[in-house]
């Protein structure tokens, strides 16, 4: 089992990083295999709303996200991270995580899989930053992997993160909850249990 380790911040080995290593290294100690995968600095547009993804499960914009997309199906488990910019998710993080989801909905690549959150501030802005990631995994059929808190360290460099003990505590407890989930899952489908069907999509638009 591996579960996937997602950098949203333009720095690879800042606060984000540190957080994301913490709970990697309890995954790993779980006998969970890790890899990052930072989405890095160029620009990433936004969806085109073009709807060509609907029938390739690809990205018309072929860049890091259809990179993502292949690279994803070899994982059984995601936490994605990223810092706080104006109570949000930072605008590439955003692009990507819009264009990562619309595409991977219509072929169900993330039916199952369980994903967890995890933000950087150095002081407030992180519930409605994790709230936002929450909604991609709540679309997709995602369990939510919880922690003992709101998964969150405070800091304003790697160092000031790792002074913050509280918050490196629930990036452990996170990784052990999702190595916990991942095992479950497993024996389940080593007991012949299967995700639920999935009824045809009805899909209702509202007028007035």
């Amino acid at each position: 089992m591996k579960v996937l380790l997602v950098n949203g911040s333009p720095h690879k080995e800042g606060c984000t990083c540190t957080a994301l290593s913490e709970t990697g290294r309890i995954l790993e100690s779980e006998g969970i295999g890790t890899e990052h995968y930072w989405i890095g600095t160029r620009p990433l547009s936004g969806c085109l709303a073009c709807g060509r993804c609907a029938a390739s499960g690809r990205c018309v914009i072929n860049d890091i996200v259809n990179e993502f997309l292949d690279k994803a199906k070899e994982f059984d488990g995601f936490v994605f991270g990223a810092p706080v910019y104006f109570a949000a998710l930072p605008g590439a993080m955003t692009s990507f995580l819009n264009r990562v989801f619309f595409c991977a909905h219509t072929s169900h690549e993330f039916l199952g899989k369980p994903a967890a959150a995890l933000t950087s501030n150095r002081r407030a802005g992180s519930l409605p930053a994790l709230e936002q990631f929450n909604r991609y995994f709540i679309y997709s059929g995602m369990p939510l992997v919880p922690s003992q808190y709101w998964p969150m360290v405070f800091g304003n460099t790697p160092d000031e993160v790792r002074q913050d003990g509280e918050g490196l505590q629930i990036m452990r407890t996170l990784g052990r909850n999702m190595a916990w989930m991942l095992k479950c899952r497993e024996a389940g489908r080593e007991a012949g249990e299967s995700c639920p069907e999935l009824e045809p999509r009805i899909a209702t638009n509202f007028i007035r």
